[in-house]
């Protein structure tokens, strides 16, 4: 008999996580990280790790305002490493063709900054990395606090095409009780000056899981942001972490809150379904007549990654690199006390090596977690296999599970709607022995 897990284990948005990196001993030159890496189609993601508030769920890399300037004095380290990003993929092999596919700031909250301080940040991605951020996509992300008027401006000029906004609950009850304070006026009023903006996808998150949610406040959050036509919407379980406001209460997962959670994804997305909406994962939803965005070649499989920033990662096909990374506060503020100390940038300091395994895993995980599934001849070209020579048992297993999709075809490997909804199931059972070893060892701080 072939017996289920529980379906909320983690979020797996990258792979391998950060608790599976280690500082590196041999600090790798970034000019020889990239040498011979493809640099045609990179991904440029910024991070801001300062919010206004820390909600009571959340466990990103980010700390509460920043004293003493400290703003100003983490844009100058930015703008250093930048410089040194950009110098070592000029001296890297074929540094002039250089170019970036797509563009990200995230958090934290990106318009935590100023106006001012927001203009700096985009000249910083433009002049300093080379980054034309009106000739791709640019996603920036918003709190309703710090959606103002002057910030959004300056995201519009600079050809910011998608904004997300943390929302999470519409019903100021709910809101309280993910430790997340805002009313829900403040947010309408934050969503009309997003739209007064004209910036092409508005993106709205939205939590389902918290305590004293029901069936009935669920919906009503669905259409209040349905309200707004949103071109995206993402629908995300509750987490209760470690270190978070919600941990520290002692608040856990058991199986009546597994199945109140999988109550509410089905229902949500069924509403969004119903509504003219596309399931592009288990969290993400588009609306299908929204305007199609500029084209976008940067493929998260295959295509490295530059981080800039002390929460971000970058990708070389060979090794994933950051710097430290912490969950509680102290730790935070050190880490980013640290990197605004910072004066040379030009080696990877934290990291992990991928190896040929690791490579299929992160493929076939980044691959499968896709509604539309993953094309075999892909993987096939790639590695000259087949991910059911590679990893048979855990396909049997999802096969078994009624997780994958029977009716897809031969030529696609596709999670069933089963399969999708136990994404957060799926993702962890794909971890290589030697990862989740290292995660299981990590000390978080």
């Amino acid at each position: 008999m072939n017996t289920a897990p529980r379906p909320y284990q983690s979020y797996v948005y990258a792979y391998p996580h950060k608790t599976a990196y280690r500082e590196l001993k041999d600090r790798p030159a970034l000019c020889d990280l990239w040498a011979g890496e493809p640099k045609n189609a990179l991904s440029l993601y910024v991070h801001i790790p300062f919010c206004e508030v820390r909600c009571g769920f959340c466990n990103l890399f980010t700390r509460i305002g920043a004293p003493d300037e400290l703003t100003g004095r983490y844009l100058d380290a930015l703008d250093r490493q930048a410089t040194a990003v950009r110098d070592a993929l000029g001296q890297a092999a074929d540094g002039d063709g250089t170019r970036f596919a797509a563009a990200a700031f995230g958090g934290g909250t990106p318009t935590f900054l100023t106006a001012n301080e927001l203009e700096r940040l985009c000249d910083i991605a433009e002049k300093r990395m080379g980054a034309e951020l009106h000739a791709v996509p640019l996603s920036v992300e918003a709190s309703p606090a710090t959606a103002t008027a002057d910030r959004l401006a300056v995201l519009a000029d600079r050809g910011t095409t998608r904004l997300s906004l943390g929302i999470q609950s519409f019903v100021d009850a709910e809101a309280r009780a993910a430790v997340r304070p805002q009313r829900r006026a403040d947010v309408e009023a934050a969503l009309a000056r997003i739209r007064d903006a004209r910036i092409p996808v508005l993106n709205i998150d939205l939590i389902y899981g918290i305590e004293g949610q029901t069936a009935d406040t669920w919906r009503a959050s669905l259409d209040a942001a349905l309200a707004w036509r949103p071109e995206e919407l993402y629908l995300y379980p509750l987490y209760v972490r470690p270190l978070t406001g919600l941990g520290r209460i002692g608040a856990e997962a058991d199986a009546a809150w597994d199945s109140r959670r999988l109550r509410l994804y089905r229902q949500g997305r069924d509403h969004l379904v119903g509504h003219g909406y596309e399931q592009i994962s288990m969290r993400m939803f588009r609306r299908k007549d929204a305007p199609k965005q500029p084209a976008d070649d940067y493929a998260c499989q295959t295509d490295g990654m530059i981080g800039l920033g002390c929460g971000a990662r970058s990708y070389t096909s060979a090794l994933h690199y950051s710097f430290d990374y912490a969950v509680d506060m102290r730790e935070i503020r050190s880490i980013i006390d640290n990197y605004t100390a910072t004066d040379d940038f030009s080696r990877a300091e934290v990291g992990r090596y991928i190896d040929a395994g690791e490579a299929r895993r992160r493929h076939l995980l980044q691959s499968l977690l896709q509604a539309e599934g993953m094309q075999l001849a892909d993987y096939a070209d790639r590695f000259g296999a087949a991910p059911a020579d590679d990893f048979p048992a855990e396909l049997d297993r999802f096969a078994a599970r009624g997780w994958l999709d029977d009716t897809a075809g031969p030529g696609l490997l596709r999670l069933s709607p089963e399969g999708l909804a136990h994404s957060d199931a799926v993702g962890p059972e794909l971890f290589s022995d030697s990862v989740r070893a290292a995660m299981a060892a990590y000390e978080l701080k």
